[in-house]
C-alpha cells in the first residue's frame, strides 16, 4: 500500500509542471503576480511597461465601422516583460498583444480592434493587460463618437 502512495505522488509531482504541453513554453497562467512565493520581490529587477500613448480617439466612426489602432510600448526595466493577456471591456473590443517576451530596452505592441455595429454615441472601452510588472495589470483605452448614417431620401 505504502508503494502504491508513493508511486501516485510522484505520478502527480511530476505532471503538474508549469510547461504547456503543446509547445513546451511557459503556461502564462503563472504570471499573475510578479511576486515570488515567499514574497520577496527586488522591484529594481522588474520590467516596467511604458506605453507611448494611454488612449487613443477614433474621431467620428460611421455605425457598423471596423476601426483599429495599434498601441506601442517599451520596456524600460531590467528583465523580459511578459504579457500573458489582453482582454477587451467589452465583446466589442479585441486586443492582440505581441506574444514573444520583449527583452529591456526592446518594444512591442498591442492591436486594438473596435467593432462599432449596433453602437451609437460617445465609446470609451477599456483593455486591460495583464503583464509580469508591478503592478501587473494596466489599462488602455479608446474612444470616439460612432455616428448612425441618415436614411437616404431614395430609401424612403
Amino acid at each position: 500500500m505504502k508503494k502504491l502512495i508513493v508511486l501516485i505522488s510522484t505520478v502527480v509531482l511530476f505532471s503538474c509542471g508549469n510547461k504547456s504541453e503543446k509547445d513546451g513554453k511557459i503556461n502564462g497562467e503563472i504570471v499573475n503576480f510578479s511576486g515570488t512565493a515567499n514574497g520577496k520581490v527586488d522591484k529594481d529587477k522588474l520590467p516596467v511597461i511604458k506605453f507611448a500613448e494611454g488612449t487613443y480617439d477614433f474621431g467620428k466612426i460611421i455605425q457598423g465601422e471596423k476601426v483599429s489602432h495599434k498601441f506601442t510600448f517599451t520596456n524600460e526595466g531590467k528583465s523580459n516583460l511578459i504579457i500573458t493577456s489582453a482582454k477587451g471591456s467589452c465583446g466589442c473590443t479585441i486586443a492582440e498583444p505581441t506574444k514573444e517576451p520583449i527583452a529591456p530596452g526592446g518594444t512591442g505592441t498591442i492591436d486594438v480592434v473596435f467593432d462599432s455595429n449596433g453602437k451609437q454615441g460617445m465609446i470609451n472601452k477599456s483593455v486591460s493587460v495583464l503583464t509580469n510588472c508591478e503592478p501587473n495589470t494596466v489599462f488602455i483605452t479608446i474612444t470616439g463618437n460612432v455616428i448612425v448614417p441618415s436614411e437616404s431620401p431614395e430609401k424612403k
